[in-house]
C-alpha cells in the first residue's frame, strides 16, 4: 500500500499547473498531516495520477503546482454492485470494501421488504472519495439514487451480466458465466433481509442476462452477501 498522500482532484490535471485545494482537504493536509511548503503528495481523477508539492497556505486553500504525471488511468473491470438498502452503518462498511474491491457504480434497490428507503448521497460520495484515495485505485465509484427493482430490471444493459446471490440456486461456479461477458458490465444483485419476495425473483430470473449463484449453505447478511459476491468475482475475472 502506497504511503503517499493521495487527494481526489476533479478538475482538469496537466505539468505545471498551479491550483488550490478544497478547505477540507487544506485543513487535512496542513492540520492533520503536517505537510510544509515544499512537501510533495498526489493528486489523481479518472484521467490518472500526478506528483504536486505545496507552495504556499493561502486563504482560498493550500496552493500547489503540479509537477509531473506518475500514473495513467487504470482499465479496471466494470464491476456493478445493485442491493436492496440497508441501514446506515453496515451500508457504509459495504460502500468503503465496495470502493477497496473496484466496484465502479453502486445501484440502491427499493423491493418490497427494503426497510430504509432513503439515503444521503452526498454522504456516500464522500465516503466513496475517500475509500478511493486510501485504496490507491483512480476512478471514483458512481452512486445512482435509489430506484425500483422492476425499473433496474428494464433499464439493465443488453450486454451487461447480472449475478444474483440466489440461496436457492444450485449454481456456485462463475468461470463459464463471465467468460461469456466481453464488454459489458458485471452487475451483482443482493436482496434485502428476509429475500425477494417470490414474484421480484421471477422477474430477476427472467432476465436474459440474469445468472443465479449460490453464495454459502448458511444465510448470509446483505452485506457479508455482497463482499463476498464481489471478491468471488474479482477471483475469476483476475484468472481470465
Amino acid at each position: 500500500m502506497s504511503s503517499t498522500i493521495r487527494l481526489y482532484f476533479p478538475d482538469k490535471i496537466q505539468s505545471d499547473l498551479s491550483s488550490h485545494l478544497t478547505k477540507d482537504q487544506t485543513h487535512y493536509v496542513k492540520d492533520v498531516m503536517r505537510l510544509k511548503i515544499e512537501d510533495k503528495l498526489s493528486i489523481f481523477n479518472s484521467q490518472g495520477e500526478w506528483s504536486v508539492v505545496i507552495k504556499s497556505y493561502e486563504k482560498n486553500g493550500a496552493k500547489i503546482k503540479v509537477m509531473g504525471k506518475v500514473r495513467d488511468k487504470s482499465n479496471e473491470k466494470n464491476i456493478w454492485l445493485a442491493f436492496s438498502l440497508i441501514k446506515q452503518n453496515p451500508l457504509n462498511f459495504v460502500i468503503q470494501k465496495g470502493t477497496e474491491l473496484g466496484v465502479q457504480k453502486f445501484i440502491p434497490i427499493l423491493s418490497e421488504r427494503t426497510i430504509v428507503r432513503e439515503i444521503n448521497i452526498g454522504r456516500i460520495k464522500k465516503i466513496i472519495v475517500e475509500s478511493s484515495e486510501q485504496s490507491n485505485r483512480i476512478s471514483i465509484p458512481e452512486i445512482n439514487k435509489p430506484e425500483a427493482l422492476k425499473k433496474f430490471l428494464s433499464q439493465f444493459p443488453k450486454n451487461g451480466s447480472l449475478i444474483f446471490c440466489d440461496i436457492n440456486s444450485n449454481q456456485n461456479s462463475l468461470k463459464n458465466i463471465l467468460a461469456k461477458n466481453t464488454d459489458g458490465p458485471i452487475c451483482i444483485l443482493v436482496g434485502p433481509e428476509g429475500d425477494f419476495l417470490e414474484n421480484e425473483r421471477k422477474m430477476i430470473i427472467d432476465l436474459k442476462q440474469t445468472y443465479s449463484i449460490f453464495l454459502a449453505k448458511n444465510i448470509l447478511k446483505a452485506e457479508t452477501a455482497a463482499l463476498s459476491a464481489i471478491s468471488i468475482v474479482n477471483h475469476h475475472l483476475n484468472l481470465s
